[in-house]
């Protein structure tokens, strides 16, 4: 059985959001947007699974060919990023070191993701557009110092990411990863999210990468560093979980920067990140329009 999935996406040149199935886009948004304005307000009040009962006795109001897909949250007040958090990951880094006793972190900006379906941005500045696979969960409940036991009763929904990165840029500082992890529209979110009922969703989940057709990553969840409830109970500690925050949660081994010679992504690409019960993310690859 298909898991509920709701979306925000564009239609009638309207930002919109509702519940997608085979028969369509049901807009939940004519219906509810002047009490949720968007999924964040939905997921706020606790209403992401009511919705998606709801949405399953309507008719579709838009075929799926008449939308487009923009990121699940279009504003989320944090995006916080786990690095190096498959076994194998951490030895790509061929220094010797043992997985580290923390997770590693950095942060995004909503505009650096674009929606399920649309392209990612290669800039001018760089040839070195690289993919990174992940799954991504969105806090329902607020809460700080969050203890492990208590940590997966925060989750709202899952998704999923391309994590794309300006690979030479991540060296730009000496210390910070930011700048490569920012260019406007280089990564993707989505296609949608699928309320969250319990551990065995993501206990053992496996996230494939493929480019073109050919399968760049591969691993499961159950062989994660730092688990979902490690993750959420460490972030916590320094800072306040809010509605609508996204976590992604990290990448397996195998992105272009690792093969050798490294493989950067190109226009014409088309990269497809895949998580049993999710769903797939699928983006094409653009240069970036310069307007002089």
């Amino acid at each position: 059985m298909t898991p509920p999935r709701l979306a925000t996406f564009i239609a009638g040149g309207k930002r919109r959001y509702g519940a997608i199935s085979s028969r369509g886009a049901v807009d939940l948004s004519a219906r509810h947007g002047g009490q949720w304005p968007t999924l964040r307000e939905v997921i706020e009040a606790g209403m992401l699974g009511r919705l998606a009962e709801e949405a399953s006795a309507l008719p579709a109001d838009f075929a799926e060919s008449e939308i487009a897909y923009a990121i699940p949250i279009p504003s989320p007040e944090k995006i916080i990023c786990v690095g190096v958090n498959y076994p194998d990951r951490n030895e790509e880094y061929k220094d010797g070191q043992a997985a580290p006793p923390n997770p590693s972190l950095f942060v995004r900006f909503p505009r650096s993701f674009v929606g399920h379906g649309a392209d990612l941005v290669r800039p001018p500045e760089s040839p070195q557009l690289d993919y990174e696979g992940e799954i991504a969960i969105v806090i329902g409940k607020a809460g700080r110092r969050i203890a492990e036991k208590d940590a997966l009763g925060h989750i709202a929904a899952l998704s999923l990411c391309n994590e794309g990165t300006i690979r030479d840029w991540v060296r730009h500082a000496k210390f910070n990863v930011t700048q490569g992890k920012n260019f406007d529209r280089s990564g993707s979110i989505g296609p949608w999210l699928v309320p969250f009922g319990d551990e065995a969703q993501i206990a053992d989940v496996a996230l494939t990468t493929r480019v073109n057709g050919e399968m760049r990553q591969h691993d499961r969840t159950s062989r994660m560093i730092f688990s979902f409830r490690r993750i959420i109970g460490y972030i916590s500690t320094f800072t306040t979980l809010v509605p609508g925050d996204i976590i992604v949660t990290g990448t397996p081994t195998g992105a272009g920067a690792r093969r050798d010679p490294p493989v950067w992504l190109k226009p014409g690409d088309v990269i497809e990140v895949g998580a049993e019960g999710i769903g797939m993310l699928r983006n094409g690859v653009a240069d970036e329009a310069i307007r002089r």
